[in-house]
């Protein structure tokens, strides 16, 4: 058996394991509220909004700061 554990106490572990990863996943997807629609019409590139934009503008003004 792996790591000299019995069989039980591995069994018992890894379900209590995966039940943590599922309902950690869950609370996390509930929290956020991925927005699951579809456009009909896609956006046009520098169209769609995002935080990685945000991200990429904050990181540009702290480069030419530095310099």
């Amino acid at each position: 058996m792996p790591a000299g554990v019995p069989w039980p106490t591995y069994l018992k572990t890894l379900a209590a394991s995966l039940l943590a990863m599922f309902a950690g996943a869950e609370v996390v997807h509930r929290y956020y509220r991925p927005d699951l629609s579809i456009p009909e019409i896609p956006p046009k590139p520098g169209e769609l909004k995002t935080e990685l934009l945000g991200l990429k503008a904050r990181s540009s003004k702290v480069q030419t700061s530095q310099q």
